[in-house]
C-alpha cells in the first residue's frame, strides 16, 4: 500500500529539509560567472489547489530533486482559470531555472484550442521533462443506488438534469471527461466548477455532488477507505492496477481520456539548466519507490530527454485538438 501522499505544510517542510542532507551531484553552469545552478531554492508552481494529482506527483518529484540537487524545490499552489493563472505567471518569470511549472492535461487542452503555430506552449514555455500518464476513474457518491457502470448510466438517464458532476476547473481533463461521458451517454447533468480536484472530491464524499472523473493518484486513497465508489477507468483498455473496473469504452466505445503530467520552464531558460532538470527528473522516475507507487495507481512514467517530451506533448495536443470540438459542439 503506498505511503500517504497528502500534501501538507509538514510535507513541504520535509521536502525542503532534505536539501541540506546531500551534496549536489551535477550542477549546470550559470551564465556570467554566477554560481552553478541551483544555488538557492527553486519555486515549483502547481496550477491547482492542494489535493490533486498534479500536486501529489509534484511532492514525489520535488522530494527527489531536493535530495539530489541540494536545494529546496518549494511547492507553490496558484489555482485559477483551469491552470491558466499559474501558466501565465511562470511564462512571464525570469528564465533562470528558479521558477518552473508542473504541467498537466489542462495545458494540453488549452493548447489544443488554438491551432496557431506555437499553440503547444513553445511560444512562452520550454518543455523540460515528462512525469506520467495515468487513467481517470469515474467516481460516484457511495450512497447512489448504482453499483456498476451500466446501472449508473441507466440511473442518470432516468434522472435527467437531477445529477451534478464535479470539475477541477474549466479546460481540465476532469471536465472534458465528464462532458464526453455526458455526450456519448445521452445524459444531462449540471457541472460544478472547483479550483482543483481536491475540493471537488471533498464535496463528492459529502454528497454535495454526485459524480466526477478524477485521476487515480488522488482517487486511490478514497477508494481504499470506502468513501467513494469507482465504476470504470477512462482509458481504452482496463488498467492493470484496477483489474475489476471496466473501461468506459466497453459500454461507450468512443470514450477515451487520460491524465498527462510534465514540467515546463519559461522560454529562454538556458539549455544546460533544462538538461540538468531533465536528467534529474528522469532519475527520480527511476527511483524504485516512485516506480512502485506508479504501479499501484496505474501511472506510466513519461521518460526521455527534453526533445522526446516536447514531441510527446505535441502529439497529445493533436489528440485533444480532435476531441475537444466534438464535445464543445454538443454543449
Amino acid at each position: 500500500m503506498p505511503k500517504d501522499m497528502t500534501i501538507t505544510r509538514r510535507g513541504l517542510l520535509q521536502c525542503a529539509a532534505w536539501s541540506g542532507l546531500v551534496a549536489v551531484p551535477r550542477a549546470a553552469a550559470a551564465a556570467g560567472g554566477e554560481a552553478p545552478y541551483p544555488n538557492h531554492p527553486v519555486t515549483w508552481v502547481i496550477p491547482f489547489a492542494p489535493g490533486g494529482a498534479t500536486g501529489r506527483l509534484s511532492v514525489l518529484i520535488c522530494d527527489r530533486l531536493s535530495r539530489r540537487l541540494g536545494q529546496a524545490f518549494v511547492l507553490d499552489h496558484r489555482p485559477g482559470a483551469g491552470g491558466a493563472t499559474a501558466t501565465r505567471s511562470v511564462a512571464s518569470a525570469a528564465p533562470d531555472g528558479y521558477t518552473i511549472l508542473a504541467t498537466s492535461t489542462a495545458n494540453i487542452i488549452s493548447a489544443s484550442l488554438d491551432s496557431a503555430p506555437g499553440a503547444d506552449g513553445s511560444g512562452d514555455l520550454v518543455h523540460v521533462a515528462g512525469i506520467a500518464r495515468m487513467p481517470l476513474l469515474l467516481l460516484i457518491n457511495k450512497n447512489l443506488p448504482a453499483k456498476t457502470l451500466a446501472e449508473f448510466l441507466a440511473y442518470a438517464r432516468a434522472n435527467t438534469g437531477k445529477l451534478s458532476v464535479g470539475s477541477a476547473g474549466p479546460g481540465t481533463v476532469q471536465l472534458l471527461s465528464a462532458e464526453l461521458f455526458r455526450m456519448l451517454g445521452g445524459i444531462t447533468w449540471s457541472v460544478v466548477q472547483y479550483r482543483g480536484s481536491g475540493p471537488a472530491l471533498t464535496d463528492l464524499t459529502s454528497g454535495h455532488i454526485h459524480a466526477m472523473f478524477d485521476n487515480t493518484a488522488v482517487a486511490v486513497d478514497l477508494l481504499r477507505s470506502g468513501k467513494v465508489r469507482a465504476l470504470a477507468v477512462s482509458t481504452r483498455e482496463r488498467a492493470q492496477a484496477f483489474p475489476d473496473l471496466p473501461a468506459v469504452a466497453e459500454i461507450l466505445p468512443a470514450f477515451e481520456t487520460s491524465g498527462f503530467y510534465g514540467v515546463d520552464a519559461p522560454r529562454g531558460t538556458p539549455k544546460p539548466i533544462v538538461d540538468l532538470l531533465n536528467r534529474e527528473i528522469n532519475a527520480a522516475l527511476a527511483d524504485p519507490e516512485i516506480r512502485q507507487h506508479f504501479d499501484e495507481i496505474g501511472a506510466t512514467p513519461i521518460t526521455g530527454d527534453a526533445g522526446v517530451y516536447a514531441a510527446t506533448f505535441r502529439a497529445e495536443v493533436m489528440h485533444w485538438r480532435k476531441l475537444v470540438p466534438q464535445v464543445s459542439a454538443k454543449n
